[in-house]
């Protein structure tokens, strides 16, 4: 599960890293949250690379009215080729999600810890979306996506059974490219990030709000380790 990450790479490294034609401006975002305005980057009408911005839920086209339906924030990749919601985005409309970190928790009800897993060199990352093109009668449109999850690497294991499907740079062009239809040539992408690209550190409680977007919710946690036990003496 994915559902809460951050984007603070500055627009130029963003912009660099997954080969965007245009240069949309955006402030850095730590505590990005489902139903919120995303950037993307997927191919545009001249199977160019351009970022935009979408809401995080999907909302499948064929939903009669999106306020009585629960929008989809993550799709497992080893169900996504068979979900009505999910089949045809899998196969048209894929994307890439820009992101530098995603957060995970554990620990009970009440008193959960978030821990922050990024790459250990730093810099953005691209996790594998799916987008949706929502249409009402009226006229209105909604555009939304939705992040492909894979199982858990050795390392997120620790924190969680499950984690965003993270893509490389050599693996873009397949990915964003949807003419051919079929899903068949991106399935063998759909597999858990080797374990030595990411390392978790725990961050401030007040990441489990999403209204703190400060970046003081990164604020790593130190917690000191218990001494051992001394003997007894008789």
């Amino acid at each position: 599960m994915c559902s809460r990450y951050s984007l603070t790479s500055p627009p130029e490294a963003v912009r660099a890293y997954f080969g965007a034609r245009n240069k949309p401006q955006f402030p850095p975002r730590f505590n990005i949250a489902p139903t919120q305005p995303v950037l993307v980057a997927r191919l545009d009408h001249k199977a160019e690379r351009e970022l935009t911005l979408v809401r995080w839920g999907l909302i499948p086209s064929w939903v009669k009215n999106p306020a009585e339906f629960t929008t989809l924030i993550n799709a497992r990749s080893e169900t996504a080729a068979e979900k009505p919601s999910f089949r045809a985005a899998l196969r048209h409309r894929r994307c890439l999600v820009p992101a530098d970190g995603f957060y995970e928790w554990t620990g009970k009800p009440g008193s959960k810890r978030p821990h922050l897993i990024r790459p250990r060199g730093g810099g953005p990352m691209a996790l594998a979306g799916l987008l949706e093109h929502w249409m009402g009668a009226d006229g209105s449109e909604i555009e939304t996506m939705a992040i492909l999850t894979v199982e858990a690497n050795t390392a997120v294991s620790m924190v969680h059974d499950r984690m965003p499907l993270i893509l490389g740079p050599e693996t873009f062009d397949v990915w964003l490219d949807c003419r051919p239809g079929t899903a068949v040539d991106v399935m063998p992408l759909m597999v858990p990030a080797p374990d030595d690209l990411l390392e978790i550190v725990e961050v401030s409680p007040k990441l489990n709000n999403s209204r703190n977007e400060g970046p003081d919710v990164q604020e790593i946690v130190t917690r000191a380790e218990p001494k051992p036990s001394q003997p007894e003496l008789f």
